[in-house]
């Protein structure tokens, strides 16, 4: 079982538990594994706005030129960015320094290889056992054979260019406020939206390296939702700290998730014959209402656990190019490798240009049942997971929901927690249900 890395990279509180020295191991192993054969012997790294970035880039830096490997640099950029410069530099590995929608006293590492995609399970347990493995002698090159750092003064204006590339629309006539969550996206979101025409109030794009996600971004959208109203903007975008994220809002300050979005888009794509299989992929957190509606329009629903490297490993084994989660975290794998908050943003704007509908209208095509979650903390997920009475117990449930909402109980991958989630058009039966589950999972412990 992996010890350091996640379903996302490796994370922890910068500095405590994801240390520079942790950071320079990780960054010496990765450029062996990654770029240490072959001739691309190069790997591209970049950060979020973190004040943790500086000190956590700079050994990973060392790291990877110990060992004769180059560096470019790219400063602050999304994460998605990284992975489409890591192909587009030609580059062995792309390296991203952030903890995405994490408060800021957290960080992470994650890499993609060279074709932009996120490790196999197998490579990053490679690079954790070389991490672990204290009597391992590694290349020490010296003189002209060291790594050296490049930086790469036009990342920015690169990424803007290859998402503005994704789209043939011009967004003149719309007025959007963009939250930026202070994150990685402050430059470029901003720039690609009015590059395109649209009018762009920005908000929440002065990072000062400490108010990362603080108040704002996609997880908390709030703020984007009053500001939308105030300003008489036809919609808002919310990004997460590294951009990989995006959440909409649209006039009258209601939000547009993950799902209403990608409801959205893969309607429209499948208007247009671009949608392979005529097929999406999402999680089995995915609201009822998003199946509903994409059944009626003849769409197939593939569904994977939770987390965008199953959404991913999905994709590729079935064909489709559309899928993601709830949150924002949405894949279109015809334009980039990873899930990218800001191409997302432009595949739905260039849905209400195209159509002449507005967001409030277009998100009126999947009604959202009521949902309700209640984390519950156990002692042993398992023992609980397997108690014939839990299995019962949602076996009851779904027979009183009658087929109109339903129950999904599931094991955090991170926390001593049991997740109950359920979905129902009639709330009070809604509340009933998850309070008898969580009633159940109480007495097993």
């Amino acid at each position: 079982m992996a010890k350091l890395f996640g379903t996302d990279g490796v994370r922890g509180v910068a500095n405590r538990d994801l240390t520079p020295e942790l950071a320079y191991k990780l960054g010496r192993a990765g450029a062996c594994v990654l770029a240490g054969r072959g001739e691309a012997k190069k790997v591209v790294i970049g950060r979020d706005t973190r004040i943790s970035g500086d000190m956590l880039e700079a050994a990973m830096v060392a790291g990877i030129c110990s060992v004769g490997v180059d560096v470019y640099q790219v400063g602050v950029m999304p994460t998605p960015a990284i992975a489409y410069l890591t192909r587009e530099l030609g580059a062995a590995a792309g390296v991203v320094i952030s903890a995405s929608h994490n408060p800021v006293e957290d960080n992470g590492i994650k890499f993609f290889g060279p074709s932009g995609y996120k490790l196999t399970d197998r490579v990053e347990e490679q690079i954790e056992s070389m991490v672990l493995d204290d009597s391992l002698t590694y290349p020490a090159p010296v003189g002209g054979q060291l790594g050296r750092v490049y930086k790469i003064d036009n990342a920015v204006d690169r990424y803007v260019n290859f998402a503005r590339s994704t789209v043939d629309v011009n967004l003149k006539g719309l007025k959007i406020v963009v939250d930026c969550a202070n994150g990685a996206a402050y430059q470029a979101a901003p720039r690609v939206f009015s590059q395109l025409g649209a009018e762009v109030i920005p908000i929440f794009n002065t990072p000062d390296g400490v108010n990362i996600n603080d108040g704002c971004g996609s997880t908390h959208p709030e703020e984007l939702m009053k500001k939308v109203v105030e300003y008489g903007a036809d919609l808002g975008l919310a990004h997460d700290g590294d951009a990989d994220r995006v959440l909409a809002v649209d006039s009258s300050g209601r939000l547009v998730d993950g799902d209403q979005i990608m409801v959205i888009c893969a309607k429209h794509l499948k208007s247009k014959g671009k949608l392979p299989g005529n097929t999406l992929v999402v999680t089995v957190m995915s609201n009822l209402g998003l199946h509903t509606a994409l059944k009626q329009s003849g769409i197939n629903v593939l569904e994977t656990k939770v987390g965008d490297r199953y959404v991913m490993e999905k994709l590729l084994e079935s064909g489709a190019v559309l899928g993601g989660e709830q949150s924002g975290h949405i894949i279109f794998l015809d334009h980039n490798t990873t899930g990218d908050g800001i191409i997302t943003a432009l595949q739905l704007l260039a849905v209400v240009k195209e159509t002449g509908q507005s967001l409030d209208e277009l998100a009126k095509q999947m009604e959202r049942y009521p949902q309700l979650l209640k984390n519950v903390r156990v002692k042993d997920k398992e023992a609980v997971m397997n108690s014939s009475r839990l299995t019962e117990a949602v076996t009851g449930a779904e027979k009183y929901l009658q087929g109109e909402g339903r129950v999904l109980v599931r094991p955090s991958g991170t926390e001593p927690l049991v997740r109950v989630m359920a979905e129902a058009k009639d709330t009070k039966k809604l509340n009933e249900v998850v309070d008898k589950l969580v009633a159940v999972i109480e007495r097993l412990n």
